[in-house]
């Protein structure tokens, strides 16, 4: 009960009058009554007067004690982000604007990050962090649209209902040739030969019947290839879709900095 009076205390003065010795003691009921975040928080602001603020063996106290409070009862999360505008909050609370990096203390348990943008896709990760031990990343947003594209380039159905007509063009031709031709041989056979004829050293109509054989080929193949361009040209109609989302934090665990505190980090992506 007599801690809690003076917590109460020494917030009234420093109310009135902000000096780094209320800082300290302030600092030290509150860890005392098991308030290590905001014990954190005030010997953070005793010490940062500088040296000599305070009396040489309080500022050895408070080293300590904030040296005790971040191995033992407190952990951090330090979080960079280079998206411009991008607001970054930590459970639920606004923390930054980016483009930024900050850093701050939290009690060990889980902790949400999220982060979000107009147009682009919202971040939201839980971070657990051990009490002694520091989570750090780097955030990255990916804009959130919907893209309208085809399967293939335009040409290429179009190419293929190009290929179809000219074979379908060229059949056309060798049929006209065909019939031509065979048209003359009629003529001449019936020019040279009243009743009867020998037997032609060769056939007068082969030219025409292997003729009419390609064209009837070239329409098999140019109506195949017709149809499957007009395929093409249904299938390759513009789709649009929702861009994929490739946002997220890489985050890596490692001891939390303290006064003296240095050792090897371990990597953890979530």
């Amino acid at each position: 009960m007599m801690l809690a009076e003076a917590r109460a205390k020494y917030e009234e003065a420093l109310a009135s009058w902000e000096h780094p010795e209320l800082r300290f003691y302030l600092g030290r009921v509150l860890k005392s009554i098991g308030r290590p975040l905001l014990a954190h928080e005030n010997l953070r602001l005793a010490m940062r007067w500088g040296p000599g603020s305070l009396k040489p063996e309080d500022e050895q106290a408070a080293r300590a004690a904030m040296r005790a409070l971040v191995e033992q009862e407190l952990a951090a999360i330090e979080i960079r982000c280079d998206e411009p505008g991008a607001v970054v909050l930590l459970d639920g609370k606004p923390w930054f604007v980016g483009p930024a990096a900050e850093r701050r203390m939290v009690t060990p348990g889980e902790h949400v990050l999220v982060a979000r943008k107009q147009g682009h896709f919202t971040v939201i990760k839980p971070i657990v962090v051990l009490a002694g031990k520091e989570a750090s990343g780097k955030l990255a947003l990916s804009v959130d649209a919907v893209v309208t594209r085809q399967r293939w380039p335009g040409w290429v159905p179009w190419t293929t209902v190009g290929a179809g007509a000219a074979l379908g063009l060229a059949g056309g031709g060798l049929m006209w040739h065909a019939g031509t031709r065979h048209r003359d041989a009629d003529q001449g056979l019936q020019g040279a030969c009243a009743t009867s004829c020998d037997p032609l050293p060769h056939d007068e109509y082969a030219g025409s019947v292997l003729e009419s054989r390609l064209a009837i080929g070239a329409f098999i193949a140019g109506g195949a290839t017709l149809a499957a361009g007009a395929a093409l040209l249904f299938m390759n109609k513009p789709q649009s879709y929702r861009t994929e989302d490739r946002g997220g934090v890489r985050v890596e665990l490692r001891p939390a900095a303290s006064f003296d505190a240095a050792s090897l980090s371990a990597q953890l992506a979530f």
